[in-house]
């Protein structure tokens, strides 16, 4: 079995970093880039050219399977044990032994000293604490000294910690990594295609618990009947032409809603899976949605629809799946890339992955190929309780659009630190959506960069509502020159019958007045990635024939 370009490049890299240096390295490679196949060949290597003994952890049984099978077709002569409760395999004096961390963490021991250990998911290291992986290492290194640790992983970060390497961890300094973005590129991964769903819920205040959504709070935004019944409808619409759709929820009872759901109002099945399904009857429902042959001899079609509740995020291997459905959020971007990666794979019946997120966390974490731990945040960012009207300054709840003292309507919040994310966020950088938009209102200001001095051109700034706390901004350039004038002349002329003012605050009392042509949609460019969203065409009722002599001075 030949290793690819890049698997064998990260297998050199692995070996330079152990021979160069006294550390543990980490290789980051995507899910579905064969992590295994290059674990598999530095673990033959390792008894068959230096007659080393090594152990091969994991945290899920799949993944045990997958990792035993790569090392026994890559070297026959390599005798691979497995050490698993869930697996009933007790194997203690293989040279190269598999082992789940939930089975051997307590046994270090019982099995010999190991000289190399490699990690599968490295990411599941917590850097403090008392996990299983840090005492089972830890045990490790005092029965042998010398044993180095090799971390594999897709994702080398924690949301508790940030990045896994640092110099007091078992794991030290990524040595090996290459990209979604170069994998698809070169026809190794699944090109992807992303959707925001529409019929979604609001979870921007749902409160968080050690770094989470507090998960009743999502489940009951996320679990209303009506939302439920519409973000189902949406999906079959969307998953029309897909062979497998694998569906991540917010709960068991959010599942079992969707599950019904699809029955009930579509005529489908779907396969629902949990930490609580039964062995069997669990090994059955994913052999009928990965398509595995032999089901059909028992009169089972395989499934196009499965759902799950935190169970199908790691070491789960369906090259069928083409669409991933996030209809639950996350705060956690690690989450987000391995419920997403599950689509990665290639298979010859898909030409694409659609990523259908009704969670809105491909805004809040970026492009899948951009991914990275986000720097802990305390709530001080949020919109204070109250505000003060800048007419009579009385002191009201923000959600107030309107003073109830004076009447006086209040600006739409500045968004200017959140426009980047996009309704409908690419899943990778460079990624174009074009969304048209209804616009419910609009509201003109007068806008000067912040520090910028007194006597620094000012903008006539454009909010518009598009959605019920949803608005895109744009800069009119009224007082600069050049070719920021021009355009600004250009935006004035499909709106007014009057010339373009030079002055900002004479545009603004022109626009309140009512001389500029209303807008009634706008069409709004995201490209992932990039910071800011741009508004592209717009959608203009006639422009009013009034005379610039009746404006109001």
């Amino acid at each position: 079995m030949k290793l690819r370009a890049y698997q064998q490049a990260a297998v050199d890299a692995v070996y330079h970093h152990l021979r160069e240096r006294d550390d543990n390295p980490v290789a980051v490679l995507p899910t579905g880039a064969g992590k295994s196949l290059v674990l598999a060949k530095i673990a033959s290597d390792a008894v068959g050219q230096w007659g080393g003994r090594v152990l091969i952890l994991a945290h899920v049984k799949e993944l045990l399977e997958q990792n035993a099978d790569k090392v026994r077709r890559l070297c026959p002569d390599i005798k691979v044990g497995l050490y698993s409760a869930g697996l009933k395999k007790r194997d203690t004096n293989t040279p190269v032994l598999v082992a789940g961390i939930q089975s051997i963490y307590k046994r270090a021991c019982d099995l010999d000293p190991f000289d190399l250990i490699i990690v599968d998911e490295a990411h599941l290291i917590s850097k403090k604490g008392d996990g299983m992986y840090r005492q089972f290492l830890a045990d490790c290194k005092v029965i042998n000294p010398h044993v180095r640790v090799i971390g594999l992983t897709a994702t080398p970060f924690r949301l508790d910690s940030g990045m896994i390497c640092s110099p007091d961890h078992f794991l030290n300094r990524v040595c090996f990594e290459i990209g979604i973005k170069e994998l698809i590129r070169d026809g190794y991964l699944c090109p992807l295609i992303s959707k925001a769903g529409v019929n979604r819920a609001d979870f921007s205040g749902v409160h968080m618990r050690a770094g989470e959504f507090v998960n009743e709070e999502v489940e009951q935004l996320a679990g209303d009947a009506a939302l439920v019944s519409a973000a189902c409808a949406e999906i079959v619409e969307l998953t029309a032409d897909r062979r497998a759709v694998l569906i991540f929820a917010t709960s068991v009872a959010h599942g079992q809603q969707i599950v019904e759901t699809l029955r009930r109002n579509h005529g489908i099945e779907c396969g629902f899976v949990t930490g609580q399904t039964p062995a069997a009857e669990r090994d059955e429902i994913l052999a009928r949605f990965r398509g595995d042959p032999g089901n059909d001899l028992f009169g089972q079609e395989p499934l196009r629809y499965l759902c799950n509740v935190n169970v199908l995020t790691t070491g789960f291997d369906a090259p069928r799946v083409d669409c991933v459905v996030m209809l639950r959020p996350t705060m956690s971007p690690g989450l987000l890339y391995q419920c997403v990666g599950r689509g990665f794979r290639l298979h010859a019946d898909k030409q694409n992955c659609l990523v259908l997120d009704f969670g809105g966390n491909i805004e809040r974490h970026g492009p899948i190929d951009q991914i990275k731990p986000k720097e802990k945040q305390s709530r001080s960012g949020q919109l204070p309780p109250a505000k003060e009207c800048e007419k009579c300054h009385a002191l009201v709840a923000c959600g107030y659009a309107n003073c109830p003292e004076c009447g006086q309507p209040f600006p739409p919040p500045d968004r200017e630190s959140h426009e980047a994310q996009a309704s409908e966020a690419g899943v990778l950088s460079g990624e174009v959506t074009d969304t048209d938009y209804d616009v419910h209102d609009v509201v003109y200001r007068v806008h000067r960069k912040r520090e910028a001095e007194d006597d620094a051109p000012r903008c006539l700034r454009v909010d518009y509502m598009i959605g019920l706390d949803h608005w895109q901004s744009e800069f009119i350039c009224i007082e600069h020159s050049g070719f920021a004038r021009r355009k600004a002349e250009t935006w004035w002329r499909q709106r007014c019958l009057d010339p373009c003012p030079d002055d900002a605050g004479e545009a603004l009392e022109l626009a309140d007045a009512g001389l500029l042509a209303a807008p009634e949609s706008i069409t709004v460019r995201s490209i992932s990635g990039q910071r800011y969203d741009r508004i592209v065409h717009h959608q203009l009722s006639e422009i009013p024939n009034t005379a610039l002599e009746e404006a109001p001075f």
